[in-house]
């Protein structure tokens, strides 16, 4: 990256305007549909890194879906007015093959063009700092194998501000993110290696926690059993990442910000989620790095209490209850519900 930049931040980050333009060399991949007002943020935040290359992937219209036609349209009209000095390479969809499939076969087809890249979907608005940060970070670990991800996303997880301008995780975010040829060749949306793995102790090796093991074990089956298309795209790349041992590099502070939850989504419906439009704050230069390459395992317990699974498990097994009370006789059932019992395979931290 051509460093020679000055921005000035205005309260909303989305504003800032940069006085000095960079020039990127690491291509940015842009996946899109039918949300155009989203994607021109998108695409504002990105002409202010002005890559050299970018990639987009479209989907098509769903069938019956007159407005997909003219949303899809006004989305790839606002793709022909980019108006930097970019190369703009395109993979369009002139049919709908849905939210799992379209990121799947998008992103293998960038990594069959670049040898690395930043990838951004159409509601996820960076930070201008996230491009450099991911360009540096790209270039450090280009040959590194322990590491296959490098994530703009930190939900407040990090309680302690930490010394270093990251940490690895096992968890790879992909609201806003980067990695390389050499670690996405290992996606595979069928998860084949998954009957291989399923019965042995890796998973609980990696992570260390019994219970978020029952939990993606219960995610790989459904994802081995169902297909991308009714799980979408990322839980195969997390599961990559886990099979080949790569950590994630996640940032100390937000880069990203997530403006796609909302009623009209197809996973983040609700606008109260701690991930909603958390906005982004600027990475700090030069990088500090960690000396060591390895997990920060109390940021990853953090992690997994935020992202409610130990939280959604115990819902489960309410749910589980109520319905073997609802069974019983009704002198029996008043006598258990007026019990309290917490499941023997609770984890607490």
């Amino acid at each position: 990256m051509r460093k020679k930049q000055t921005c000035r931040i205005d309260d909303d980050f989305t504003a800032c305007k940069p006085v000095v333009l960079q020039v990127m060399e690491t291509p940015v991949a842009l996946l899109v549909f039918n949300r155009p007002a989203a994607t021109e943020q998108v695409l504002d935040a990105v002409r202010a890194a002005r890559p050299s290359k970018l990639l987009v992937i479209a989907d098509g219209p769903r069938p019956g879906r007159t407005d997909d036609e003219e949303n899809c349209a006004a989305v790839r009209a606002i793709i022909d007015r980019v108006d930097w000095n970019c190369d703009v390479i395109k993979n369009y969809s002139d049919i709908n093959l849905g939210v799992g499939t379209r990121p799947a076969t998008g992103l293998r087809w960038v990594f069959d063009q670049v040898e690395q890249a930043i990838v951004l979907e159409d509601d996820c608005v960076a930070h201008p700092t996230f491009f450099r940060y991911c360009d540096e970070l790209l270039d450090k670990y280009r040959d590194d194998k322990r590491v296959m991800h490098v994530s703009g996303d930190n939900w407040n997880f990090c309680k302690v501000p930490p010394r270093f301008s990251y940490f690895f995780s096992w968890y790879c975010y992909s609201c806003g993110w980067a990695t390389w040829r050499r670690a996405f060749q290992h996606y595979d949306p069928e998860i084949k290696l998954w009957g291989e793995l399923r019965q042995t102790s890796w998973m609980l090796e990696i992570l260390g926690d019994a219970e978020a093991v029952e939990f993606w074990s219960g995610c790989f089956d459904k994802l081995y059993t169902e297909g991308v298309e009714r799980n979408g795209w990322d839980w195969p790349w997390l599961f990559a990442c886990w099979a080949q041992r790569g950590l994630s590099i996640l940032p100390r502070a937000n880069l990203v910000t997530n403006i796609g939850f909302g009623a009209d989504a197809t996973h983040t419906t609700r606008i109260d989620d701690e991930r909603a439009f958390v906005p982004g704050v600027a990475m700090e230069f030069p990088l500090t790095h960690p000396p060591i390459i390895a997990c920060s395992a109390a940021v990853d317990r953090q992690i997994v209490e935020q992202v409610g699974l130990r939280r959604q498990r115990y819902r489960v097994y309410r749910r589980l209850r109520r319905t073997c009370l609802a069974a019983l006789p009704k002198t029996l059932r008043r006598r258990l519900s007026s019990a309290t019992v917490t499941p023997a395979s609770r984890v607490t931290t």
